[in-house]
């Protein structure tokens, strides 16, 4: 018989946010033989709580597992009340650790936190950076899990010339500083006027607005596509060489996975798990979180030595083949079986 299981996320591509590991690796559950049911695409907070809710109640007594996605902020009470629930009706559950900032979490509500996570059945780390944190915090219960690709879906590009075409890919929201983007774009047109900037991704939190307004204010250009699928974005990949991350706060983020695996050289701001993703002058290059200043030097280094941007590409590229789903797969069989 299929193992059963209930999976809770912001399931929410059909009104136009990012797809979320609920809608990848729940996917990638179900043809490893999983039966998995989901919770919520209710667009609405409390109605995606209640639907969540729910569906812990519909499932109790058919489900072997809950997995949860876990965020930081204001997702983060689903994890609570749902765990809860679970802890209620005696479901093992396990949470999904994805929120960048779940180690301030921690310090702030140790006794909320405890709540959920020590009485887990297994918390899931896709991060050395949060299973390092939780075990700081005396959490013995975490298994290192990465968040995985399908390699053979992509090209890799070997770039044998760098030009300044930058790329950025993620939801605007101010946690990923998508400005510093900007200033960055508008740095390197002053050396290379030739620099263009293309910002993927849909609105989350009013900053998409808030961009627009600030590449007005400085009277620069920027390319803004949207939303896109996987699929365009990797193609749009293809005509840009160099792959640009701003975030403030960051666990292990897929996008970035992404330009590694099509063999874009990566610039990242040094924040969360970024250093357990990419490690400078080895697969990256890193710079101090909002230093706009070392992230133009950064790019300029890759533009002036393509052999160093090839480099950096290769060496991404063969990192990140840990994380394809063949190798991952076997470690959620393990668990979940």
């Amino acid at each position: 018989m299929k193992n059963q299981l209930l999976y809770l996320g912001n399931r929410l591509s059909k009104h136009g946010l990012n797809k979320t590991t609920i809608e990848t690796l729940g996917l990638h559950l179900e043809h490893e033989d999983f039966s998995v049911f989901y919770a919520s695409d209710k667009k609405s907070f409390p109605f995606r709580m209640m639907d969540m809710m729910k569906a812990v109640f519909q499932y109790r007594n058919k489900v072997d597992y809950i997995l949860i996605d876990t965020y930081s902020t204001k997702a983060f009470w689903y994890a609570f009340v749902c765990s809860q629930l679970a802890r209620f009706f005696k479901n093992k559950y396990i949470p999904i650790l994805h929120g960048g900032d779940l180690p301030n979490r921690l310090k702030r509500n140790p006794q909320l936190c405890r709540m959920v996570f020590a009485n887990a059945y297994q918390n899931i780390a896709p991060s050395g950076y949060l299973k390092q944190a939780f075990e700081s915090a005396g959490f013995t219960n975490v298994i290192h899990i990465p968040n995985s690709i399908e390699i053979e879906k992509y090209e890799f590009k070997q770039r044998e010339i760098i030009t300044p075409k930058l790329i950025w890919v993620r939801a605007f929201a101010s946690i990923y500083n998508p400005t510093m983007a900007v200033k960055v774009v508008a740095e390197l047109q002053k050396i290379y006027p030739n620099a263009t900037l293309t910002m993927v991704g849909p609105d989350k939190d009013g900053s998409l607005e808030t961009t627009k307004l600030f590449v007005n204010s400085i009277n620069t250009v920027v390319n803004f596509t949207g939303k896109l699928t996987k699929e365009d974005w990797w193609k749009l990949a293809s005509e840009h060489d160099i792959f640009i991350n701003t975030t403030h706060f960051d666990n292990t983020p897929v996008s970035v996975m992404e330009a590694m695996t099509l063999g874009l050289p990566v610039v990242s701001t040094n924040v969360g798990g970024i250093p357990f993703l990419l490690s400078d002058n080895e697969n990256a290059l890193l710079v101090d979180d909002n230093d706009t200043k070392a992230m133009v030097e950064s790019v300029q280094k890759l533009i002036e030595n393509p052999e160093k941007a090839i480099f950096l590409a290769n060496n991404a590229r063969n990192f990140i083949e840990q994380m394809d789903w063949q190798v991952v797969k076997k470690q959620w069989a393990d668990l979940l079986q």
